[in-house]
């Protein structure tokens, strides 16, 4: 039966930010519409496209709340939807319990949220469809670079049905804390980062550019983020013939994975950049397509680069510390200071290093996905696969998991609180305005009124 002619599969991808909705999305992709060893890298925005004819139907949900992707954000992701709308955890379980008419279940279910959320959406799902026959593959994983809350984290996942490793050393950890537990750590499954591709690095572009890949939250604190401006001013103005980005994630008033207090764009305000100095925006795939050297503190666009081959220094200006992350670069041989880089350093890694962390430089990427692919199949021929089963239930922590439920407006039990919002109609207009001028307050308190009374209380 030709490809056009088969059914196409059903995925649904809930999403709670622009990193996100980018990972779930392009996940599906990779999990679906993929052939198993034949897996076709994206080159450039349109490739992130669902090709007309494609074995997939994907619907996106973006999960209310501070973090909301806006239109900009969405656009420059470049990974689009059948359909995409905003909901409330509630609302998004309403849609997963009661299909709209002429609808199909969903096969496979991606979500693609922080810990909490996804162990609340577990417990939710595990609600509605008990004692069903049937029920869509529950996925999760990770955007990136796992350095951070790695326990805690990956038990608030447990109960999915495919936890996604991006890397043989991540499988190896998330067996180890699940086992350790003693959970069943059948669940977790290595792939890869689904976003990496592009034509491999073949030499130096004209003008060799330079890219610092910032990050919103790291560092956090204002010495530290003007400490790095400053030295990509410096190096900017030591080499003139070179052009130097500043690669930055959201604009002044938009919000992704983590709160940015002190965004880049102000900081560069207060100073004169030199010509050859450019903040830009954009697919960091298509910056990358001009870049000779990518230079970041512990962003996950360091293994974007990594794996095309291209020059990538890891910064250790301020220190080797859990706190900024680059402690995971340990052994990668990418490790640098500005001054090495100013005298003309070009990092080279260790291949090692690469191979364990999911770059797959080898071109093994192709193959990647093969075992996920195979656990997806394998469920859905399961008659009646078993429901989500968190590992956290009530019971075991009770004074940690009702708060986590309660901020989706859910109880212990998966049901909706008294007082959630409703999820039997659409936000009119005026809810709408609302909603976008609350969020603008909560942006503006967070980059423009708290850093002011954080300086005053150290007065």
């Amino acid at each position: 039966m030709p490809a056009s002619a088969k059914k196409a599969r059903r995925v649904a991808v809930l999403a709670d930010s622009d990193t996100r909705w980018k990972w779930g999305a392009l996940t599906a992709r990779r999990l679906i519409t993929e052939q198993p060893g034949n897996l076709e890298e994206p080159k450039n925005r349109e490739a992130l496209e669902t090709p007309e004819g494609a074995d997939l139907r994907l619907d996106g949900y973006l999960l209310r709340g501070r973090a909301t992707p806006t239109p900009r954000q969405l656009t420059e992701v470049g990974v689009r939807a059948d359909t995409l709308r905003e909901v409330s955890a509630v609302e998004f379980l309403r849609a997963m319990d009661e299909p709209a008419a002429g609808e199909e279940p969903y096969d496979v279910l991606v979500l693609a949220l922080v810990g909490g959320g996804v162990q609340a959406m577990l417990h939710g799902l595990k609600r509605i469809w008990q004692g069903r026959a049937r029920r869509p593959v529950v996925v999760t994983g990770y955007v990136g670079v796992v350095y951070e809350k790695l326990a805690d984290g990956l038990l608030l996942r447990h109960g999915a049905d495919l936890v996604l490793a991006n890397s043989r050393q991540d499988a190896e950890r998330f067996r180890a804390v699940y086992e350790g537990v003693g959970a069943d750590a059948s669940a977790v499954t290595e792939v890869a980062l689904p976003f990496l591709g592009g034509a491999p690095y073949t030499g130096e572009h004209e003008p060799y550019t330079v890219v610092f890949a910032a990050q919103p939250s790291v560092p956090d604190g204002r010495a530290d983020r003007t400490y790095l401006l400053d030295r990509l001013i410096r190096h900017a103005r030591l080499h003139p013939e070179r052009e130097v980005l500043l690669k930055l994630r959201s604009k002044p008033g938009e919000h992704t994975t983590h709160i940015e207090e002190l965004p880049y764009q102000k900081l560069a305000q207060k100073t004169g950049l030199p010509p050859n100095l450019r903040l830009v925006y954009g697919h960091m795939g298509e910056v990358l397509d001009r870049t000779d050297l990518l230079v970041t503190v512990s962003s996950t666009a360091a293994l974007e680069a990594l794996h095309r081959r291209i020059p990538t220094a890891v910064l250790t200006d301020l220190g080797v510390r859990e706190a900024l992350g680059n402690h995971h670069f340990l052994g990668s041989g990418c490790l640098a200071s500005w001054d090495q880089l100013d005298a003309g350093h070009r990092p080279e890694p260790d291949k090692e290093w690469t191979a364990r962390q999911g770059v797959a430089a080898d071109g093994s990427y192709g193959t990647a996905f093969d075992a996920a692919r195979a656990r997806i199949a394998a469920l859905l021929d399961t008659p009646a696969p078993c429901r989500p089963c968190p590992l956290l239930l009530a019971r075991h922590r009770p004074g940690y998991l009702p708060g986590i439920l309660a901020r989706h407006h859910l109880g212990p039990d998966g049901a909706p609180l008294p007082g959630a919002p409703a999820a039997d109609r659409a936000p009119g207009p005026v809810r709408q305005i609302v909603r976008r001028a609350a969020r603008g307050a909560y942006r503006h308190g967070v980059q423009r009124v708290a850093p002011v009374i954080r300086r005053m209380g150290e007065l």
